[in-house]
């Protein structure tokens, strides 16, 4: 079967989350991702501290760098730079995640490419944009969630901010990159020419807060931190049971109706405080209490599949050891098996995006540091020679 996206070419010059996860998804979907890394150190993420498989390999870097072959290059030597030049002629797509700035003084920006590949597109993924006031600034997920009011709201009414569970700044930034840059490939094939993209943790954080900023912008009053609820619908959040807790999504008067009949609690529908759904979120405490009680006297699996019978959207709430067991998990994919050659049979996420004629694949264990360096500058014309003199110059590795 082809893949989708098998004629493109990627250079991925970023490391640790955001960059990386955007050239994999690439990847998965067939595109040829070259990692460029910095020669004897490599990707941030090989060496960080974290968790690390039984014979020492990064878990992290191997979260988020399948699907990519690596060449080790010190672009701070004449011969490394020329070699990332001839690379970057032939390439489609060049991704880069420095600070504004940085990638310029190492000459491999995009005014300084697109002088030798007009087709080029350009990806920066950085921590508040190419421009404005705070584009010099470094930025992580962490602050990208506390700049942009994600962690104003995320949390229990009344406590501390806390950021998201997981890098959703970084995650999100990734994925637009992706949506970005393969919208530039689609205008290339009318244009004839590159673009440069531009997409930050900043802005993908902001971007997804679209409930939060329609509050903002309707009431005038910031929003608040509600715990699980919803801003717009009640009842809308997690519940605790008799062992635990569920979720419900109970959005609408039909579901409502059915929620009230499944616990048994007609009355409700009678109440004032509850007769329409802006009614139920004005009242939202007092409506978590009345399903409380009424939840306290089953287990959640019971409750679950009770209101899953009435026609009432709910789901209990599972650490990730369960969830990556799941039998649904598993029928979608979403867990693959790999042979690393270092730490053996590995397990990673699956491809998210499935695609009827062209579907993605997990083709390539993430790659050993400089694995394919030969490999990559032979098939850029280098003979045998050049590469070994490449080799004992230190700009390739």
């Amino acid at each position: 079967m082809p893949l989708a996206l098998e004629n493109l070419t990627v250079i991925d010059l970023t490391q640790v989350m955001a960059g990386p996860f955007c050239c994999q998804l690439l990847g998965d979907l067939g595109a040829d991702v070259i990692k460029v890394e910095p020669a004897g150190r490599g990707d941030a993420t090989r060496e960080a501290t974290g968790h690390r498989l039984p014979h020492g390999e990064s878990a992290a870097f191997l979260a988020v760098n399948r699907n990519k072959r690596s060449i080790a290059i010190d672009l701070q030597t004449p011969a490394g730079l020329a070699a990332f030049r001839r690379l970057a002629e032939k390439a489609d797509i060049v991704v880069e995640s420095f600070r504004p700035g940085v990638a310029a003084r190492l000459g491999v920006d995009y005014a300084s490419l697109r002088e030798v590949n007009e087709r080029l597109v350009y990806a920066s993924i950085s921590g508040f944009g190419q421009t404005g006031p705070y584009a010099a600034r470094p930025g992580y997920d962490l602050i990208a969630q506390a700049m942009s009011g994600i962690m104003s709201v995320t949390g229990s009414p009344g406590g501390a901010p806390v950021k998201s569970g997981v890098p959703v700044a970084d995650m999100s930034a990734g994925m637009l990159c992706a949506v970005g840059i393969l919208s530039a490939c689609l205008a290339r094939a009318v244009t004839g020419r590159g673009q440069a993209v531009d997409t930050s943790l900043y802005d993908a954080a902001l971007a997804v807060s679209v409930w939060e900023t329609a509050e903002l912008w309707a009431t005038g009053e910031a929003p608040a931190r509600l715990g699980s609820a919803h801003r717009v619908n009640a009842p809308y959040e997690a519940l605790p049971t008799r062992d635990g807790y569920l979720t419900i999504g109970a959005n609408n008067a039909r579901l409502w109706e059915r929620l009230c009949a499944a616990l048994d609690r007609s009355d409700l529908l009678a109440d004032p405080r509850f007769a329409t759904n802006a009614d139920r979120v004005r009242h939202r405490a007092e409506l978590a209490s009345e399903l409380t009680h009424a939840l306290s006297t089953r287990d959640t699996e019971e409750w679950v599949s009770l209101l899953l019978d009435a026609g009432v959207p709910a789901g209990p709430i599972r650490d990730y050891r369960e969830s990556c067991a799941d039998p649904h998990t598993l029928a979608r994919e979403m867990v693959v098996e790999m042979d690393h050659p270092v730490e053996g049979r590995v397990r990673a996420l699956g491809v998210p995006v499935k695609l009827s004629e062209t579907a993605g694949s997990v083709r390539r264990v993430p790659p050993r540091l400089g694995e394919h360096t030969d490999e990559i500058l032979r098939a850029a014309g280098y003979s045998e020679a050049e590469i070994g003199e490449l080799r004992s110059e230190g700009a390739v590795s």
